[in-house]
């Protein structure tokens, strides 16, 4: 006999004697109470006190059996519905939905546990969707830079080739090889940043100070595209925040500024305070983006113009929005195509205080 089978049979006797045990004390208190004022022969006694027995035996039997009943309806099937749910579940398949135990009432306990398990599956299968998307988008994002580095660099073993040819096909490895740096660089911040693995440590710290030397970092570019820059920056704006992952923030935002807007296009960056609150503008006279490119903008390697991808793996602004979530500040956009975007950052002053 298996073990289950041993399992259950053990239980059953156990619920058996228990059944028994409970009703042979009481009706025999029950009886002796009863029968101590009457005077009764010996024989009678006896003869009752084992149809007694037997009717113990009998009622015993009865109720065993209606537990049994009872439970396998109220207990087991739930219990087997749950299980079945839970392998199938662990098989890997989160569309599955555990239906909710009907009984004479639906507020029970197992309700309780199924809404849960959904909602568990449920939050599964989206990270299993997301983490399929993101290897698809890695895998294709990864093997962009590096299909060109291998054909450049099968041009460059080419004989006869012209001076100006090599430097060419050199320029363009060297332009693949940084962007493919770039990209497994922001994969691994965006990464210990969801998995919680970078903590902010908040200072005060001068944020006009910061925005001017990320601006500088990026003049030689500007200069290049002959860009007008406009900048509307407050002195001395103190705000007590994570200086280092801020910096992240104003990176991106100024690299996108400029990457998108065309050789003679303008650039605006401000700073202004408010309250309790700073709030940071950057705006361009670039591309821009339609309404619904602007809703999935903020999401991992997402490009609503394919006619841009070259220019970005679709990383930058998914840091961006995850940087400002971990600060307590607000990012928001608003662009129109060929006529440029404007993102709006808005960062507590002080983020110790809760308002």
């Amino acid at each position: 006999m298996k073990k289950g089978s041993l399992n259950k049979l053990g239980f059953a006797l156990m619920r058996f004697f228990s059944f028994f045990g409970s009703m042979a004390f009481v009706i025999t208190c029950s009886f002796l109470l009863f029968l101590r004022s009457m005077n009764l022969e010996r024989e009678i006694l006896e003869t009752n006190a084992k149809l007694t027995f037997l009717n113990i035996l009998i009622l015993t039997f009865l109720f065993c059996s209606i537990d049994a009943i009872r439970r396998k309806i109220t207990v087991e099937r739930p219990v087997q519905n749950i299980i079945k749910g839970l392998d199938e579940i662990t098989k890997g398949d989160f569309t599955v939905r555990i239906s909710a135990v009907k009984g004479i009432t639906d507020e029970n306990g197992f309700n309780i546990i199924v809404d849960q398990i959904n909602k568990m599956a449920a939050e599964l299968g989206g990270v299993e969707t997301l983490r399929t998307d993101f290897i698809a988008n890695v895998s294709h994002e990864l093997k962009t830079p590096l299909a060109a580095i291998n054909n450049y660099g099968t041009l460059l073993q080419s004989p006869g080739m012209s001076e100006s040819e090599r430097i060419e096909y050199a320029k363009a490895i060297t332009e693949n090889s940084r962007r493919l740096a770039n990209l497994i660089t922001n994969i691994l911040k965006l990464n210990k940043l969801e998995n919680q693995q970078i903590y902010h440590q908040s200072e005060p710290y001068n944020l006009s100070e910061q925005l001017c030397e990320c601006l500088l970092g990026f003049e030689m570019i500007w200069e290049q595209k002959n860009l007008e820059l406009d900048a509307d920056i407050d002195e001395d704006i103190i705000i007590t925040a994570d200086s280092e992952l801020l910096s992240l923030v104003w990176n991106n935002l100024f690299s996108n500024a400029i990457k998108f807007t065309n050789n003679g296009g303008r650039i605006f960056v401000g700073l202004k305070k408010e309250t309790d609150y700073v709030i940071v503008t950057v705006s361009d006279t670039g591309c821009g983006m339609s309404a619904e490119t602007g809703k999935h903008i903020f999401e991992k390697f997402y490009q609503g113009d394919t006619s841009h991808a070259s220019k970005g793996n679709g990383l930058g602004l998914a840091l961006v929005k995850r940087v400002v979530d971990i600060t307590d500040g607000e990012i928001s956009v608003q662009s129109e195509l060929g006529k440029g975007s404007t993102f709006t950052v808005k960062l507590r002053c002080n983020q110790n205080e809760k308002v």
